[in-house]
């Protein structure tokens, strides 16, 4: 069976090839910013651009010893990492000043179909109200997840999670309630 490019060079780089480790970046960057991209684009009042925070998530999953299975695999720990990045970047503004500007982001399916039940939030509230669902639903954080900081779509997530699509539709309906109570 023939492995598809983004999969072949994450092997290749996970057995320590830098230059499959530069293809693969190469070849899965435009991806990144475009998650990059929706991630930002309720962002109003910082500096951190697209490309910036794609950088830096790179340089974080270089350092990670994750060992990762495909495409899908890499994009949402690349997400992950991206939510990462804005987080302490958030602390890092607020602890500048006091009272510092509240990120406000925006939990909806990927798909960017507009969603009337999307829940606007603080980012730092909502990395605590998440790190507390993963404590009680590990999954359903797992979905809110890949939904929102990975761009994934259900079927996606449903193959990284090794579930069935209505069981993300479930944990995603359950977390956004609960996100929703948790935030209110």
């Amino acid at each position: 069976m023939s492995l598809n490019p983004i999969t072949h060079f994450l092997h290749r780089w996970q057995q320590g090839d830098i230059d499959a480790r530069d293809l693969l970046f190469e070849a899965i960057y435009s991806d990144l910013m475009l998650i990059a991209r929706n991630r930002l684009s309720n962002h109003s009042g910082g500096t951190l651009e697209p490309s910036a925070l794609v950088n830096e998530s790179l340089m974080r999953l270089m350092g990670s010893e994750i060992s990762y299975s495909d495409r899908v695999h890499f994009i949402s720990v690349a997400a992950l990492k991206m939510r990462s990045v804005l987080v302490d970047r958030l602390r890092f503004n607020s602890a500048i000043k006091r009272g510092g500007y509240a990120e406000n982001v925006t939990i909806s399916h990927a798909d960017n179909v507009v969603d009337e039940s999307a829940i606007g939030y603080d980012v730092l509230a909502l990395h605590q109200a998440l790190n507390q669902l993963v404590e009680i639903e590990p999954r359903a954080a797992s979905v809110i997840e890949l939904t929102y900081f990975g761009g994934m779509s259900r079927d996606e997530i449903a193959s990284v999670l090794g579930v069935s699509s209505p069981t993300v539709d479930r944990e995603l309906r359950f977390a956004r309630a609960w996100l929703n109570r948790r935030l209110s």
